[in-house]
């Protein structure tokens, strides 16, 4: 199985941290999964002018095919006037419409103040869905008093990446498991 975390901003570090500690509990809990952390900040990124995701080059190309090759996306995501930022709506750009299909797609979300959690159910799952994802339903939303110090202090917050992290590889192994009944049954 195949894990891509995705830290979806080029700036801060509260959304980083939670991708951080999301990758960890997933390589201590999943060890014989192929995980990557892909953090926007450390890679220089095109914008997308609608050519094929292949068509790029470097870093451009190196973050499209990683998600295109994962069975699982974690989604890590701050909230940015009251959107999706800039940086995380490009990767969204970069890749076909039909991007996310047959993968499973969680959602980590970081904000200011509680009155952005609607954010992800207004915005980033209609893209998701759009983009054929099979969504992990409900996400972690992470507010800024549940960190210290480039830290998760709310134990509630880490139960429920613990949580997230099961339900997406669940949902994917699932997932997989009806794919290739589906596929076995075409003699092929």
């Amino acid at each position: 199985m195949k894990i891509v975390g995705l830290s979806g901003s080029n700036v801060g570090s509260k959304t980083r941290t939670a991708m951080n500690y999301t990758v960890n509990v997933h390589v201590e809990k999943y060890p014989e999964a192929e995980v990557k952390l892909i953090d926007l900040a450390e890679y220089e990124v095109q914008l997308s002018d609608g050519r094929n995701y292949m068509e790029y080059e470097g870093d451009t190309k190196f973050i499209a095919q990683t998600i295109m090759e994962a069975d699982a996306i974690f989604i890590g995501t701050p909230v940015f006037q009251a959107s999706i930022p800039a940086t995380l709506k490009n990767i969204f750009d970069l890749l076909p419409v039909n991007a996310f299909r047959d993968k499973v797609v969680s959602m980590v979300v970081t904000a200011g103040t509680p009155k952005h959690y609607l954010m992800a159910e207004q915005q980033l799952k209609p893209i998701l869905a759009y983009m054929k994802a099979q969504i992990v339903q409900t996400y972690v939303f992470i507010e800024e008093k549940d960190f210290h110090r480039k830290e998760i202090v709310n134990d509630d917050v880490l139960f429920r990446i613990d949580r997230l992290v099961e339900d997406t590889v669940l949902l994917t192994e699932t997932y997989s498991k009806i794919r290739l009944e589906k596929e076995e049954k075409y003699n092929f």
